[in-house]
């Protein structure tokens, strides 16, 4: 099966951090495929990949990396995004196209008009209703969710069939006929279970004391200053404890806020890129996602149950999670209820090692890119023997 996938967004991600596109594509092309990735111009340069790669035109003095929409992607990378596809769809034959997130469908719709030919599969990893709001576009946070949901509502149902990577969005998306039931599947993320284990971990580096770690981008929906709040009631009661923050982002506009919790100086923030991540989650006695809501599955969690161990998590964003079965979980926001799982564990070892063993044995059984890539394939199947049936109906 020849598969044009689209990723509007850098490619491959810096310091090698694999997004759910990446992962998938190789996991595909591992099983026969024909993959070929269309995608922005920036992204750091790894070894030759199993799939072909396209790119836009360089644009000059553009290297923005942060997550989210902006100006400049709508009316500059995405045009061109959807120019190099349209350019690629008519010097080759595909079965299928894959777009990645609502800019990736834009794309896709924008370059398959005005009759398209091709099914095409929306990869919904999160909703926009929830998402847009957190990032600064110019307009108030009320236009932005009024937004939100009008892409939410109108966007997916223009795909043949939407991928959601968790319950809750196929839920929200059927809702009010959004898209029929029918066409939605859940498939969730995966992750690299092999690169997490703690065999493939580096020597940890000889520390003193007890280490909380958190890793990922510092957008304001990962809830760091709630992170913050509950660091600083955990460290009034144990003083030898320390949180690594371990994020490519700029760590500045948090200092005030550490400053005025007395905490800044037990806070260690690191760049260990992803091939080095492994060792730095081994290194911390306790995980910690303080993301208080998010509609699909954040992949910080799979790499934490990966890594095998305890993880203390709200249960906004920690729906995988079975409390006191593989993590502690939180109700949302409530930062006294974090910092306490967080002091339980430090209290129960034995339990805290037992979470994490089963996180870990979770992670393996059912987030395997293998097992992803096997269940998207089978709805391209599914989508192109109704597609050759009905045409795009």
């Amino acid at each position: 099966m020849r598969v044009a996938m689209i990723a509007a967004c850098p490619f491959p991600w810096p310091r090698g951090t694999p997004v759910r596109i990446h992962r998938m594509a190789e996991a595909l092309a591992g099983r026969g495929h024909d993959v070929q990735m269309v995608t922005y111009h920036i992204g750091e340069k790894l070894s030759p990949l199993p799939f072909a790669v396209h790119r836009i035109r360089d644009i000059s003095g553009y290297t923005d990396c942060e997550p989210g929409p902006h100006l400049r992607k709508l009316l500059q990378l995405d045009p061109l995004l959807a120019m190099t596809l349209r350019r690629l769809l008519r010097s080759q034959s595909f079965d299928v196209i894959h777009a990645h997130h609502y800019e990736g469908l834009l794309t896709a719709l924008a370059a398959t008009a005005p009759k398209r030919r091709l099914p095409i599969i929306f990869d919904a990893h999160t909703l926009l209703a929830s998402e847009l709001p957190y990032y600064p576009i110019g307009v108030p946070r009320i236009a932005k969710e009024w937004i939100g949901s009008f892409l939410d509502e109108h966007l997916p149902r223009r795909a043949d069939h939407v991928i959601a990577v968790s319950a809750s969005i196929r839920s929200t998306l059927i809702a009010a006929g959004r898209v029929d039931e029918r066409r939605i599947s859940v498939i969730p993320n995966g992750v690299e279970t092999a690169h997490f284990a703690a065999s493939n971990s580096s020597p940890s580096p000889i520390r003193k004391g007890r280490r909380l770690a958190f890793a990922g981008n510092l957008a304001a929906y990962q809830g760091v200053d709630l992170l913050l709040q509950a660091f600083s009631i955990v460290r009034r009661q144990l003083d030898d404890v320390r949180l690594m923050i371990l994020t490519d982002s700029d760590f500045a506009e948090y200092v005030p806020m550490a400053e005025s919790l007395g905490i800044h100086a037990s806070i260690d923030v690191l760049s260990p890129g992803y091939a080095k991540l492994p060792t730095y989650l081994h290194d911390a006695d306790i995980l910690l996602n303080p993301r208080p809501a998010c509609d699909g599955i954040p992949q910080k969690l799979l790499n934490y149950m990966a890594a095998g161990r305890p993880i203390v998590s709200f249960a906004g964003s920690g729906k995988i999670i079975e409390h006191e079965r593989t993590g502690l979980l939180a109700a949302d926001g409530d930062v006294q209820s974090f910092a306490d799982a967080t002091l339980r564990l430090f209290s129960q070892p034995e339990f805290a090692a037992r979470l994490g063993a089963n996180a870990r044995a979770l992670a393996t059984k059912d987030y395997g890119w293998a097992r992803v890539a096997a269940n998207v394939e089978a709805v391209y199947e599914g989508v192109l023997a109704d597609y050759r049936t009905h045409g795009n109906a």
